[in-house]
């Protein structure tokens, strides 16, 4: 499954992981992406489309889902 959001382009990203004694190490921040059968709200067209989308993106009423 891809990881990145079909509407913001929103990808994992890279960070910090710092211990009590400021140790720091590597670690992956993956976005919260869902598969999700959408069409576009502000777009006047009604194609069907099937990526995913980050909850976000879902929450802001940028997608309009199709149960």
């Amino acid at each position: 499954m891809s990881r990145i959001c079909f509407v913001c382009d929103k990808k994992p990203a890279v960070a910090n992981m710092v211990s009590h004694a400021k140790n720091r190490t590597k670690k992956w921040v993956y976005p919260n992406v869902h598969k999700v059968r959408f069409t576009l709200a502000n777009s006047g067209s009604s194609k069907v489309h099937h990526e995913s989308v980050c909850a976000k993106c879902l929450k802001a009423g940028k997608i309009k889902k199709i149960v």
